[in-house]
């Protein structure tokens, strides 16, 4: 199966580095994704919105022959999804790392500070508590010395959506911070957070207990569930 890895904000294909060695051992083949306006720190992110993202990804989809398996990461998972949307056919499962589908008309975070055209990583004070377990002050420096800021327009731009056939790809949510039987609760509870999940017909889930970034911080776990996923899919 090809799967193509979709980082989360900061982030380029180097971050999923201690992930795809176990994929690519049971015979996969991985595709991490540096998205636009991450190539460098000294990259030019001006007029690069969430549009160009998944463009460029339902590029690299339609770059390979036969369906995908789309793997997304925090503000991965509303790309992701986006490209769902846009090749329904060509996707065999989603799977939502610490993340999920971002509905019509959502945004990713335009609450990040902001610098110009940049949304730099900020402080560790920036973050909940939940989002840092496990990442020590050995992953935080590694993390910030990696760290390249995030257009501005993905995180602010809002999702459009248009094909309905999206809530009938299968997905996999990973759930790290929140554990799945919250996130679960919160669709019976009608919660808008999730409004977009609750209407794709076939979610399984998978704890991963961790903090936001268990591609850092559990990376053999993570790459296990993404395996599980992936092996689920081809044997159904």
């Amino acid at each position: 199966m090809d799967i193509i890895l979709v980082p989360g904000f900061w982030l380029d294909a180097s971050s999923w580095e201690e992930v795809t060695p176990a994929l690519e051992a049971a015979g996969h083949r991985t595709h991490p994704l540096t998205l636009p306006g991450l190539e460098s720190v000294d990259a030019d992110r001006a007029g690069i919105g969430l549009h160009q993202h998944v463009v460029a990804v339902t590029a690299a989809v339609d770059a390979i022959e036969g369906k995908v398996v789309l793997v997304g990461h925090s503000g991965g998972g509303a790309i992701i999804h986006a490209v769902v949307d846009a090749r329904p056919n060509k996707v065999e499962r989603a799977i939502y790392v610490d993340s999920g589908p971002l509905g019509e008309g959502g945004v990713i975070n335009d609450e990040l500070p902001a610098d110009g055209d940049d949304v730099p990583l900020p402080p560790w004070e920036g973050f909940e508590d939940a989002d840092l377990v496990d990442l020590d002050d050995r992953l935080r420096d590694a993390f910030r010395a990696r760290a390249i800021p995030q257009p501005k327009g993905v995180a602010y731009d809002q999702q459009h959506l248009h094909d309905e056939r999206r809530y009938e790809v299968p997905a996999t949510i990973i759930a790290c911070e929140f554990p799945s039987a919250m996130l679960q609760e919160w669709i019976a509870a009608g919660h808008p957070f999730v409004a977009e999940l609750a209407r794709v017909r076939d979610v399984e889930y998978v704890d991963l207990p961790t903090g936001h970034w268990p591609q850092f911080t559990k990376p053999a776990e993570l790459a296990r569930a993404i395996l599980a996923a992936v092996e689920r899919t081809t044997a159904s």
